[in-house]
Protein backbone atom coordinates (compact mmCIF):
# COMPACT_ATOMS: atom_id res chain seq x y z
CA UNK A 1 0.00 0.00 0.00
CA UNK A 2 0.68 3.72 -0.32
CA UNK A 3 3.38 5.06 2.43
CA UNK A 4 0.25 7.37 3.80
CA UNK A 5 -1.84 4.37 4.06
CA UNK A 6 -2.71 1.74 6.95
CA UNK A 7 -4.42 -1.35 6.45
CA UNK A 8 -6.05 -2.98 9.59
CA UNK A 9 -7.95 -6.11 10.36
CA UNK A 10 -10.67 -5.71 12.36
CA UNK A 11 -12.28 -8.61 14.33
CA UNK A 12 -15.44 -8.63 16.21
CA UNK A 13 -17.62 -11.28 17.23
CA UNK A 14 -19.90 -11.99 14.45
CA UNK A 15 -18.00 -10.60 11.26
CA UNK A 16 -14.40 -9.64 10.13
CA UNK A 17 -13.41 -6.08 8.71
CA UNK A 18 -10.27 -5.34 6.42
CA UNK A 19 -10.07 -1.69 5.56
CA UNK A 20 -7.65 0.33 4.15
CA UNK A 21 -7.21 4.18 5.03
CA UNK A 22 -5.02 7.16 5.85
CA UNK A 23 -5.64 10.33 7.09
CA UNK A 24 -7.50 13.54 5.35
CA UNK A 25 -7.34 17.37 6.52
CA UNK A 26 -8.85 18.33 9.83
CA UNK A 27 -8.36 14.90 11.61
CA UNK A 28 -10.53 13.29 9.08
CA UNK A 29 -10.07 9.84 7.02
CA UNK A 30 -10.19 8.59 3.68
CA UNK A 31 -11.06 4.90 3.44
CA UNK A 32 -9.53 3.82 0.19
CA UNK A 33 -10.93 0.29 0.36
CA UNK A 34 -13.14 -2.16 2.83
CA UNK A 35 -14.32 -5.44 2.98
CA UNK A 36 -16.07 -6.98 5.27
CA UNK A 37 -17.03 -10.72 5.96
CA UNK A 38 -19.42 -13.06 7.90
CA UNK A 39 -17.54 -15.73 10.23
CA UNK A 40 -18.49 -17.97 13.21
CA UNK A 41 -17.05 -15.67 16.29
CA UNK A 42 -15.51 -16.83 19.70
CA UNK A 43 -16.07 -18.03 22.91
CA UNK A 44 -13.59 -17.53 26.01
CA UNK A 45 -11.36 -19.59 25.47
CA UNK A 46 -10.93 -19.47 21.11
CA UNK A 47 -12.43 -19.12 17.58
CA UNK A 48 -15.36 -21.41 16.60
CA UNK A 49 -14.11 -22.26 13.66
CA UNK A 50 -10.51 -21.34 12.15
CA UNK A 51 -10.51 -22.69 8.39
CA UNK A 52 -14.02 -20.02 7.99
CA UNK A 53 -12.19 -17.32 10.16
CA UNK A 54 -9.06 -18.00 7.49
CA UNK A 55 -11.54 -18.05 4.27
CA UNK A 56 -13.24 -15.11 5.95
CA UNK A 57 -9.66 -13.09 6.18
CA UNK A 58 -8.64 -14.30 2.94
CA UNK A 59 -11.46 -13.21 1.09
CA UNK A 60 -11.20 -9.47 2.63
CA UNK A 61 -7.62 -9.25 2.04
CA UNK A 62 -7.82 -10.26 -1.68
CA UNK A 63 -11.09 -7.87 -1.62
CA UNK A 64 -9.06 -5.03 -1.12
CA UNK A 65 -5.95 -5.72 -2.90
CA UNK A 66 -7.92 -5.66 -5.95
CA UNK A 67 -9.75 -2.41 -5.35
CA UNK A 68 -6.44 -0.51 -4.35
CA UNK A 69 -4.51 -2.37 -7.30
CA UNK A 70 -1.61 -2.35 -4.15
CA UNK A 71 -0.86 -5.62 -2.33
CA UNK A 72 -1.02 -5.29 1.88
CA UNK A 73 2.77 -5.82 2.93
CA UNK A 74 1.98 -4.63 6.49
CA UNK A 75 -1.62 -5.34 8.41
CA UNK A 76 -2.67 -3.98 11.63
CA UNK A 77 -4.54 -6.42 13.69
CA UNK A 78 -7.00 -5.57 16.49
CA UNK A 79 -7.05 -8.01 19.20
CA UNK A 80 -11.10 -7.92 20.74
CA UNK A 81 -10.73 -8.24 24.95
CA UNK A 82 -11.52 -11.80 25.01
CA UNK A 83 -8.18 -12.13 23.80
CA UNK A 84 -6.52 -9.48 25.83
CA UNK A 85 -5.42 -9.11 29.27
CA UNK A 86 -4.38 -5.46 30.68
CA UNK A 87 -2.11 -5.80 34.08
CA UNK A 88 -1.50 -1.68 35.74
CA UNK A 89 1.58 -1.34 37.31
CA UNK A 90 3.22 1.19 39.53
CA UNK A 91 6.62 1.73 38.30
CA UNK A 92 9.68 4.15 38.82
CA UNK A 93 13.25 4.85 38.03
CA UNK A 94 16.03 7.67 39.13
CA UNK A 95 18.53 9.32 37.87
CA UNK A 96 21.90 10.56 38.80
CA UNK A 97 21.25 13.71 38.40
CA UNK A 98 18.27 16.30 38.21
CA UNK A 99 17.51 16.36 34.14
CA UNK A 100 15.24 16.58 31.67
CA UNK A 101 13.01 14.32 31.00
CA UNK A 102 12.51 12.90 27.07
CA UNK A 103 11.18 10.06 25.34
CA UNK A 104 14.40 7.46 26.11
CA UNK A 105 13.49 7.74 29.80
CA UNK A 106 9.93 6.61 29.17
CA UNK A 107 10.53 3.79 27.29
CA UNK A 108 13.06 2.98 30.14
CA UNK A 109 10.25 3.15 32.92
CA UNK A 110 8.41 1.45 30.41
CA UNK A 111 10.68 -1.53 30.15
CA UNK A 112 11.43 -1.83 33.73
CA UNK A 113 8.21 -3.32 34.52
CA UNK A 114 7.66 -5.54 31.53
CA UNK A 115 7.39 -9.00 32.85
CA UNK A 116 6.43 -12.35 30.63
CA UNK A 117 3.03 -13.82 31.54
CA UNK A 118 2.38 -17.07 31.15
CA UNK A 119 0.48 -17.86 27.69
CA UNK A 120 0.74 -14.19 26.34
CA UNK A 121 2.33 -11.53 24.69
CA UNK A 122 3.29 -8.02 25.29
CA UNK A 123 1.83 -5.76 22.57
CA UNK A 124 1.80 -2.47 23.85
CA UNK A 125 2.58 0.12 27.14
CA UNK A 126 0.94 3.08 27.95
CA UNK A 127 1.28 5.73 30.85
CA UNK A 128 -2.29 6.56 32.84
CA UNK A 129 -0.09 9.29 35.26
CA UNK A 130 3.50 9.78 35.86
CA UNK A 131 4.92 11.96 38.71
CA UNK A 132 8.10 13.77 39.48
CA UNK A 133 10.19 14.01 42.45
CA UNK A 134 8.47 17.34 43.36
CA UNK A 135 5.05 15.69 43.43
CA UNK A 136 3.82 16.64 39.70
CA UNK A 137 1.45 14.52 38.36
CA UNK A 138 1.17 14.81 34.69
CA UNK A 139 -0.08 12.71 31.48
CA UNK A 140 3.40 13.72 29.82
CA UNK A 141 6.13 14.22 31.57
CA UNK A 142 8.46 15.02 28.46
CA UNK A 143 10.13 18.09 28.80
CA UNK A 144 9.94 18.49 32.90
CA UNK A 145 12.97 18.39 34.85
CA UNK A 146 13.69 15.72 37.90
CA UNK A 147 15.34 13.55 39.66
CA UNK A 148 13.04 10.34 39.38
CA UNK A 149 10.27 9.59 37.42
CA UNK A 150 7.38 7.13 38.60
CA UNK A 151 4.25 5.81 36.68
CA UNK A 152 1.09 4.38 37.03
CA UNK A 153 1.72 2.14 33.48
CA UNK A 154 -0.83 -0.13 31.20
CA UNK A 155 0.89 -3.45 29.85
CA UNK A 156 -1.10 -4.89 26.95
CA UNK A 157 -1.39 -8.39 26.95
CA UNK A 158 -2.32 -10.43 23.84
CA UNK A 159 -2.83 -14.15 23.80
CA UNK A 160 -0.36 -16.69 22.14
CA UNK A 161 -3.17 -18.62 21.23
CA UNK A 162 -4.62 -15.25 19.24
CA UNK A 163 -1.16 -14.41 17.67
CA UNK A 164 -0.43 -18.34 16.46
CA UNK A 165 -3.64 -17.97 15.27
CA UNK A 166 -3.18 -14.80 12.85
CA UNK A 167 0.54 -16.15 12.03
CA UNK A 168 -0.57 -19.41 10.38
CA UNK A 169 -3.18 -17.69 8.90
CA UNK A 170 -0.72 -15.25 7.07
CA UNK A 171 2.38 -17.61 6.47
CA UNK A 172 1.61 -17.85 2.64
CA UNK A 173 1.04 -14.18 2.41
CA UNK A 174 4.64 -12.34 3.11
CA UNK A 175 2.36 -9.62 5.21
CA UNK A 176 4.26 -8.37 8.49
CA UNK A 177 1.94 -8.40 11.58
CA UNK A 178 1.60 -6.06 14.37
CA UNK A 179 -1.08 -5.91 16.97
CA UNK A 180 -3.38 -3.12 18.30
CA UNK A 181 -5.55 -3.83 21.63
CA UNK A 182 -9.20 -3.21 20.10
CA UNK A 183 -11.02 -2.27 23.02
CA UNK A 184 -8.18 0.94 23.99
CA UNK A 185 -8.31 2.24 20.68
CA UNK A 186 -11.91 2.50 20.90
CA UNK A 187 -11.98 3.81 24.35
CA UNK A 188 -8.76 6.54 23.69
CA UNK A 189 -10.60 7.59 20.15
CA UNK A 190 -14.07 8.22 21.37
CA UNK A 191 -14.06 9.65 24.90
CA UNK A 192 -11.61 13.05 24.99
CA UNK A 193 -8.93 12.69 27.00
CA UNK A 194 -9.78 15.48 29.03
CA UNK A 195 -12.39 13.33 30.52
CA UNK A 196 -10.18 10.23 30.81
CA UNK A 197 -7.61 12.74 32.57
CA UNK A 198 -10.27 11.75 36.10
CA UNK A 199 -11.61 8.18 35.20
CA UNK A 200 -13.96 7.31 32.33
CA UNK A 201 -15.91 4.10 32.09
CA UNK A 202 -16.48 2.55 28.35
CA UNK A 203 -18.46 -0.45 27.64
CA UNK A 204 -18.32 -1.70 23.73
CA UNK A 205 -21.29 -3.80 22.64
CA UNK A 206 -21.20 -6.77 20.50
CA UNK A 207 -22.77 -9.28 18.70
CA UNK A 208 -21.74 -12.37 21.10
CA UNK A 209 -19.70 -10.37 23.38
CA UNK A 210 -19.61 -7.01 25.61
CA UNK A 211 -15.97 -5.48 26.87
CA UNK A 212 -15.82 -2.49 29.92
CA UNK A 213 -13.02 -0.69 30.88
CA UNK A 214 -11.54 1.85 33.40
CA UNK A 215 -9.73 4.46 31.86
CA UNK A 216 -7.41 7.02 33.54
CA UNK A 217 -5.25 8.96 31.40
CA UNK A 218 -3.83 7.81 28.54
CA UNK A 219 -3.96 4.01 29.77
CA UNK A 220 -6.71 0.87 31.07
CA UNK A 221 -6.75 0.50 35.13
CA UNK A 222 -9.53 -2.45 34.58
CA UNK A 223 -10.62 -4.10 31.17
CA UNK A 224 -13.24 -7.20 31.44
CA UNK A 225 -15.03 -9.22 28.62
CA UNK A 226 -18.60 -11.08 29.24
CA UNK A 227 -20.42 -13.08 26.62
CA UNK A 228 -23.41 -11.09 26.43
CA UNK A 229 -24.68 -9.06 23.43
CA UNK A 230 -27.13 -8.74 20.66
CA UNK A 231 -26.81 -12.40 19.77
CA UNK A 232 -28.22 -13.31 23.16
CA UNK A 233 -31.16 -10.85 22.98
CA UNK A 234 -32.12 -12.43 19.66
CA UNK A 235 -31.25 -16.37 21.30
CA UNK A 236 -33.96 -14.96 24.08
CA UNK A 237 -36.88 -14.13 21.22
CA UNK A 238 -35.92 -17.72 19.41
CA UNK A 239 -36.36 -19.43 22.39
CA UNK A 240 -39.19 -17.59 23.78
CA UNK A 241 -40.98 -17.62 20.76
CA UNK A 242 -39.56 -20.51 18.51
CA UNK A 243 -38.19 -18.56 16.04
CA UNK A 244 -35.40 -18.90 13.34
CA UNK A 245 -32.18 -16.53 14.40
CA UNK A 246 -33.24 -14.83 11.10
CA UNK A 247 -36.74 -14.11 12.34
CA UNK A 248 -35.24 -12.86 16.11
CA UNK A 249 -33.55 -10.49 14.52
CA UNK A 250 -36.24 -8.78 12.76
CA UNK A 251 -38.28 -8.60 15.50
CA UNK A 252 -35.63 -7.03 17.60
CA UNK A 253 -35.30 -4.50 15.09
CA UNK A 254 -39.07 -3.47 15.16
CA UNK A 255 -39.19 -3.36 19.11
CA UNK A 256 -39.62 -0.13 20.53
CA UNK A 257 -38.79 0.21 24.30
CA UNK A 258 -39.37 4.03 24.17
CA UNK A 259 -43.59 3.62 23.12
CA UNK A 260 -46.05 4.10 25.36
CA UNK A 261 -48.17 1.81 24.97
CA UNK A 262 -46.99 -1.81 23.76
CA UNK A 263 -50.85 -2.97 23.31
CA UNK A 264 -51.37 -4.78 20.01
CA UNK A 265 -48.97 -7.31 17.64
CA UNK A 266 -45.70 -6.68 15.87
CA UNK A 267 -45.77 -8.56 12.43
CA UNK A 268 -42.46 -8.61 10.19
CA UNK A 269 -41.61 -9.98 6.88
CA UNK A 270 -38.75 -12.64 6.45
CA UNK A 271 -38.17 -14.20 2.75
CA UNK A 272 -41.96 -13.46 1.95
CA UNK A 273 -43.22 -15.40 5.12
CA UNK A 274 -45.32 -13.00 7.42
CA UNK A 275 -44.74 -13.30 11.28
CA UNK A 276 -46.37 -11.53 14.29
CA UNK A 277 -45.99 -10.90 18.24
CA UNK A 278 -47.86 -9.51 20.88
CA UNK A 279 -45.80 -6.49 21.13
CA UNK A 280 -45.83 -6.71 25.13
CA UNK A 281 -44.32 -10.08 24.98
CA UNK A 282 -42.02 -8.69 22.26
CA UNK A 283 -40.85 -5.95 24.70
CA UNK A 284 -40.61 -8.11 27.70
CA UNK A 285 -38.47 -10.76 26.08
CA UNK A 286 -35.50 -8.07 24.59
CA UNK A 287 -35.73 -6.81 28.30
CA UNK A 288 -34.89 -9.88 29.40
CA UNK A 289 -31.82 -9.98 26.81
CA UNK A 290 -30.83 -6.78 27.84
CA UNK A 291 -30.53 -7.47 31.31
CA UNK A 292 -27.80 -9.41 30.72
CA UNK A 293 -25.50 -6.73 29.53
CA UNK A 294 -27.10 -5.13 32.96
CA UNK A 295 -25.66 -7.47 35.09
CA UNK A 296 -22.46 -8.12 33.57
CA UNK A 297 -22.49 -4.26 33.80
CA UNK A 298 -23.35 -4.35 37.84
CA UNK A 299 -20.48 -7.19 38.45
CA UNK A 300 -17.62 -5.07 36.40
CA UNK A 301 -18.78 -1.74 38.58
CA UNK A 302 -19.10 -3.75 41.55
CA UNK A 303 -15.68 -5.45 41.31
CA UNK A 304 -14.17 -1.81 40.49
CA UNK A 305 -15.91 -0.07 43.24
CA UNK A 306 -14.00 2.85 44.19
CA UNK A 307 -15.70 6.76 44.55
CA UNK A 308 -13.69 7.92 41.67
CA UNK A 309 -16.26 6.20 39.72
CA UNK A 310 -19.13 7.26 41.61
CA UNK A 311 -21.75 9.33 39.29
CA UNK A 312 -19.29 8.80 36.32
CA UNK A 313 -21.07 8.16 32.85
CA UNK A 314 -21.35 4.84 31.30
CA UNK A 315 -19.83 5.80 27.69
CA UNK A 316 -21.16 2.81 24.83
CA UNK A 317 -20.59 1.84 21.57
CA UNK A 318 -20.18 -1.14 19.15
CA UNK A 319 -23.12 -2.79 17.11
CA UNK A 320 -24.68 -4.57 19.95
CA UNK A 321 -27.23 -2.02 20.76
CA UNK A 322 -27.62 -0.07 17.20
CA UNK A 323 -30.58 -0.25 16.09
CA UNK A 324 -32.53 -1.59 19.58
CA UNK A 325 -34.35 1.10 20.17
CA UNK A 326 -34.63 2.72 24.28
CA UNK A 327 -31.93 -0.22 24.44
CA UNK A 328 -29.65 2.19 25.92
CA UNK A 329 -32.56 3.97 28.55
CA UNK A 330 -33.24 0.60 29.66
CA UNK A 331 -29.50 -0.06 30.61
CA UNK A 332 -29.80 3.25 31.32
CA UNK A 333 -32.62 2.77 34.37
CA UNK A 334 -31.08 -0.82 35.21
CA UNK A 335 -27.67 -0.06 36.34
CA UNK A 336 -28.58 3.76 37.92
CA UNK A 337 -26.20 5.58 35.99
CA UNK A 338 -26.20 7.74 32.87
CA UNK A 339 -25.50 6.26 29.63
CA UNK A 340 -24.24 8.11 26.41
CA UNK A 341 -23.95 6.59 23.13
CA UNK A 342 -20.47 6.79 21.02
CA UNK A 343 -19.86 7.19 17.38
CA UNK A 344 -16.99 8.59 15.35
CA UNK A 345 -17.96 12.31 14.49
CA UNK A 346 -16.77 12.11 10.94
CA UNK A 347 -19.77 11.96 7.74
CA UNK A 348 -20.32 9.07 6.43
CA UNK A 349 -18.76 6.49 9.68
CA UNK A 350 -21.22 8.48 12.83
CA UNK A 351 -22.65 4.99 13.98
CA UNK A 352 -21.66 3.19 16.71
CA UNK A 353 -21.08 -0.06 14.32
CA UNK A 354 -17.80 2.02 13.24
CA UNK A 355 -16.41 3.00 16.17
CA UNK A 356 -14.13 -0.24 15.93
CA UNK A 357 -12.87 0.38 12.66
CA UNK A 358 -12.09 3.91 12.54
CA UNK A 359 -10.53 3.68 16.37
CA UNK A 360 -8.21 1.39 14.82
CA UNK A 361 -7.52 3.33 11.53
CA UNK A 362 -6.49 6.01 13.65
CA UNK A 363 -4.16 4.13 16.11
CA UNK A 364 -2.55 2.36 13.21
CA UNK A 365 -2.27 5.75 11.53
CA UNK A 366 -0.21 6.64 14.65
CA UNK A 367 1.86 3.74 15.03
CA UNK A 368 2.33 3.83 11.23
CA UNK A 369 3.93 7.90 11.90
CA UNK A 370 5.94 7.47 14.65
CA UNK A 371 7.78 4.37 12.56
CA UNK A 372 8.58 6.57 9.84
CA UNK A 373 9.68 9.16 12.25
CA UNK A 374 12.27 7.10 13.97
CA UNK A 375 13.07 5.32 10.75
CA UNK A 376 14.03 8.79 9.32
CA UNK A 377 15.73 9.35 12.31
CA UNK A 378 17.50 6.00 12.29
CA UNK A 379 18.86 6.93 8.80
CA UNK A 380 19.81 10.30 9.59
CA UNK A 381 22.11 9.50 12.16
CA UNK A 382 24.05 6.47 10.39
CA UNK A 383 22.30 2.91 11.92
Amino acid sequence: MSRNSVTVLDIRSSEITVLVGERGVNNTFVLKASKTEPYDGYDENAFFDTEKLSDAVYHAVSAVERICGERVKKLYIGVPGAFSRVIPREQVIGFPKRRTIGRRDIHALFASGREQVEGYRCIRTTGMIYVTSDDRRVIDPVGLSSVSLSGVLSYFYCSDYFCETMERIFSGMKIELAYLPAEYAMATYLIPSETRDEYALFLDVGYMSTSLCVLLGNGVLAQRTYFVGKGQIAAVLMQRFSLSYEVACAFLAKANLFARSHAGKTEVTVQGVSFELETDDLVEAVKEGLDGICEAIGGFLEECSGKELDFKPLYVSGEGLDGVRGALEHISRRVSRVCEQLAPDLPYYNKPAMSSRIALIDLAYEDHRKDGFFTKLFNVFGG
